[in-house]
């Protein structure tokens, strides 16, 4: 088994704990658990709130690039 394949493992396996407890006690056990599993595949945002807001600044960047990149000059 490569070193790719065990840290996807190991990512689904803490994926799924994390929905089961999110599902069983967790703030959102009123939810179902698909909520809980949706939320669960984004488990690291929901440890580490400034992670998530690094997440979202990247992506932010990347869209503003990407707009810069293939937006056509139309002065001409």
């Amino acid at each position: 088994m490569s070193i790719k394949k065990k840290i996807i493992s190991a990512y689904v396996v803490v994926w799924l704990l994390f929905s089961l407890y999110g599902w069983l006690f967790g703030a959102n056990s009123y939810r179902g658990f698909a909520y809980n599993l949706g939320s669960g595949v984004v488990w690291p945002v929901m440890i580490f709130p400034e992670f998530g807001k690094a997440i979202s600044a990247v992506i932010i960047v990347i869209v503003i690039a990407a707009v810069l990149m293939f937006v056509r000059d139309t002065r001409k």
